[in-house]
């Protein structure tokens, strides 16, 4: 398995995959390997916006990782903690193919290099310097996403949160509560903000139901529409 060797921002990296990625702005997106089904699905939503203009970079770990690598596919570069012929987390080996195929993934490290405790901070480096700014949606008080926060903090990069729920994703509400990170209360004045237009028709949750009624669940049923925050976000032109 053959890797092509890269030098960017003072890293001598591998490579794998589409290498034309490295020249677009990135924009960091980590956080929590046991995240909320909220914090998941905001991530995804939010990813997939974001992946219009930007390119999403993370850490291939499940939960919040897996879910801003899916939303941003194919705009999105995997760093792994491990050399690339080892694949790191297995439970993710079709994601992180399919990233080999039609994404990009780097690494600090050459061949049969096994992941240690050193290599995830190494990784969290690369992924944060290499970014525009950093979005953590869900983490723990203690856990590598809070040093993710320390790295941004001396690199002078921006930390974004997302709102939670009270007892929940105690790092991000330090985080919001210290005014230590920016809270991101709705993604598309956020994305708006970035200079993405969504041309897609979206209607609040009561605008939508007043216009289509019980229609609205058949609909989502068949996938015209997602159903999410009380926005209706519609797929295909009605």
């Amino acid at each position: 398995m053959n890797f092509q060797n890269i030098r960017i921002n003072n890293f001598n990296l591998y490579a794998r995959g589409n290498l034309e990625l490295l020249k677009q702005e990135k924009i960091a997106i980590v956080g929590s390997r046991k995240a909320s089904k909220y914090s998941k699905e905001i991530t995804f939503l939010l990813a997939k916006k974001l992946s219009k203009k930007f390119v999403i970079i993370s850490g291939g770990a499940l939960g919040i990782d897996t879910e801003a690598h899916k939303g941003a596919f194919p705009n999105t570069i995997f760093v792994s903690p491990s050399s690339l012929d080892l694949i790191y987390p297995k439970a993710n080996e079709y994601l992180i193919k399919n990233i080999f195929k039609n994404a990009l993934a780097i690494s600090l490290y050459e061949k049969n290099f096994k992941p240690r405790k050193y290599t995830f901070i190494e990784r969290n480096k690369v992924i944060i310097s290499l970014s525009k700014f950093v979005i953590i949606p869900e983490a723990e008080i203690n856990s590598g996403s809070m040093r993710s926060f320390e790295i941004a903090k001396k690199l002078n990069k921006k930390v974004y949160v997302i709102p939670q729920r009270i007892g929940e994703s105690e790092g991000t509400r330090y985080l919001a509560k210290e005014n230590l990170a920016e809270v991101i209360w709705d993604i598309d004045e956020f994305c708006k903000k970035l200079g993405i237009e969504d041309k897609s028709k979206v209607l609040n949750y009561e605008d939508a139901y007043k216009q289509y009624g019980e229609k609205l669940f058949e609909m989502e049923l068949l996938g015209e529409v997602e159903i999410k925050n009380g926005k209706v976000y519609f797929n295909t032109s009605i």
